[in-house]
């Protein structure tokens, strides 16, 4: 088995819609080294955020593998994926899915209290991440009282507060404006470097995707170069 942290042969995912089926991905495969920095490139409906969702174990393909170290993520269970995805993974969505009734701070600790960490840790960790992205003094404040830069700072927040290894980001500049989209990048290449994070992002834009170590573009489904 390889010693890539992620590693994915073959895959296909199709969606059955009525009386058609709408093919997404053509056999994708690659491979994924720890500490990486990638890219998915392409335009809308090329299966950029398709194909991270599988690599992040929150779709299962139609046909094909993705391999954390030498486990198979669908053959893992459905209580086990749940546990890699809460202590191996964060996520960073174009949406941000705050919690609206939640603050801040709440917002950031919810994975770490699924993870069975106690209120004094995650509270801790989540003050001290919530600094890290320029929040120190928004800690109580609700979503609606946060800009749309400062929600994906939260959302930053929430999606290391376990200190995973890998780190998903699908267009999480794509609702902000060219100079929040740059803070907010800005940021995230600092947290990678800082943690040596693997991190993988969709994304459209040609400015997100040369902040990259390197770059899949991919087409119709499939990987046509980097």
């Amino acid at each position: 088995m390889s010693d890539a942290i992620l590693l994915a042969t073959g895959l296909h995912k199709s969606y059955d819609l009525g009386r058609r089926k709408v093919e997404v991905l053509y056999g994708v495969s690659l491979e994924i080294a720890s500490g990486d920095f990638l890219s998915l490139q392409g335009a809308s409906g090329a299966g950029k955020s398709t194909l991270l969702h599988l690599l992040g174990g929150l779709d299962e393909p139609s046909a094909g593998e993705v391999f954390a170290g030498d486990q198979s993520l669908f053959g893992m269970g459905a209580a086990r994926l749940a546990k890699w995805r809460n202590r191996e993974v964060g996520f960073v969505f174009q949406a941000y899915h705050l919690l609206p009734e939640f603050d801040a701070l709440e917002n950031v600790i919810i994975p770490a209290r699924m993870a069975h960490t106690s209120v004094a840790a995650a509270e801790r960790r989540g003050r001290e991440l919530l600094e890290r992205v320029g929040l120190a003094k928004r800690l109580h404040h609700l979503p609606t009282e946060l800009s749309g830069g400062e929600q994906q700072r939260v959302a930053l927040a929430r999606a290391l507060i376990n200190q995973p290894r890998i780190l998903f980001a699908d267009e999480p500049t794509g609702n902000l404006d060219s100079k929040t989209g740059g803070e907010v990048l800005d940021l995230l290449c600092e947290l990678q470097r800082e943690a040596k994070l693997t991190m993988i992002i969709a994304t459209h834009d040609d400015s997100v995707a040369a902040r990259a170590h390197a770059t899949l573009r991919l087409a119709d489904g499939l990987i046509v170069g980097h």
